[in-house]
């Protein structure tokens, strides 16, 4: 978690600067919100960073002593390939086209997201491959 919170700390002060800069050059808000709100952003995940790194052992990579045959082992579950994103984003067109041709469209694509995000949900409790 070393390596995470330097590179999100080092973030976080480029925003810390950059903000004030940007305000003073061009007077403009939202512009400045933005900058703003990824400062807020950058600087809750230092924080987070920091409290885990705290929380838990150094990691191999973290530490100067830290032998490449430590990290061996499993990394984690890794999803196949999915058409329920596809479907998902499909969904989400059809929601956002609701205002331009009639609600109906948008109550239908509503009725279409439970079934997606379902199917999305749930796809690792049938079969492999079998979605």
């Amino acid at each position: 978690m070393k390596a995470e919170r330097l590179i999100f700390a080092a973030i976080t002060v480029f925003f810390l600067i950059v903000a004030p800069i940007y305000w003073f050059a061009s007077h403009e808000v939202i512009g400045t919100v933005v900058f703003l709100l990824a400062l807020a952003f950058c600087g809750m995940l230092t924080v987070f960073f920091t409290i885990q790194s705290r929380k838990i052992d150094p990691r191999p990579e973290d530490r100067k002593d830290g032998e490449i045959i430590e990290g061996a082992g499993e990394v984690g579950f890794f999803p196949s390939s999915s058409i329920w994103p596809f479907w998902c984003a499909l969904v989400v067109m059809i929601m956002a086209l609701g205002p331009v041709f009639g609600w109906w469209l948008t109550i239908l694509g509503v009725a279409l997201g439970i079934w997606a995000v379902s199917g999305w949900t749930y796809q690792y409790y049938r079969n492999e491959y079998q979605h």
